[in-house]
């Protein structure tokens, strides 16, 4: 086992392992009759992206809207969770990622903030907040918050992603991929 395998401190979620198949991840779509998305984007051939999420509601036990998994040549090297929940105000999805940043904060340690933006475009305020804890090298939690307020129509919408993601696995994957090409 490499160094990407024996790193259990930040695992992902919904029973899923670092280096699983999509179908481990699609299998569990299946048994709760989930809506299943898989872009094979054209100009990255390895990368297969699978997002998973419900006709309306939450994904299972949880107050995630969905839950996306990012798999280079079949291995699962990134996972996003994804809170948003359209009925609900941006208030409460602020203290949804507040709430989650304490979580994480006791569990993982301190998250460091990374990002704090406000901008201001054609009646329309984006804010957004991202925030990290890597306690092992290449092992990341990412938590990001994207609001935007149209200030003409006085709405606003707010999202929170959290991303777990193994850069020691993803350049491992990235390396054995390259080693495996012919030459041109």
């Amino acid at each position: 086992m490499g160094p990407a395998h024996g790193q259990a401190l930040v695992d992902p979620p919904f029973g899923l392992r670092w280096g699983d198949s999509p179908e481990k991840l699609i299998d569990w779509a299946s048994r709760h009759s989930l809506d299943v998305t898989i872009s094979l984007p054209g100009d990255q051939p390895a990368l297969r992206v699978v997002r998973i999420q419900p006709r309306s509601g939450y994904l299972p036990d949880t107050k995630a809207a969905a839950v996306e998994g990012r798999f280079l040549t079949g291995r699962m090297y990134e996972l996003t969770v994804d809170y948003s929940d359209p009925s609900a105000t941006s208030d409460i999805i602020l203290a949804r990622f507040e709430d989650l940043r304490k979580q994480l904060g006791a569990e993982y340690g301190a998250l460091t903030t990374d990002r704090k933006n406000r901008t201001m475009e054609d009646q329309y305020v984006t804010r957004t907040e991202s925030c990290h804890r890597e306690p092992v090298k290449g092992l990341i939690l990412l938590l990001a918050l994207t609001e935007v307020e149209d200030l003409l129509r006085q709405k606003s919408e707010a999202k929170v992603s959290l991303i777990y993601r193994n850069e020691n696995l993803r350049l491992e994957l990235v390396k054995a991929e390259k080693a495996h090409q012919p030459e041109k």
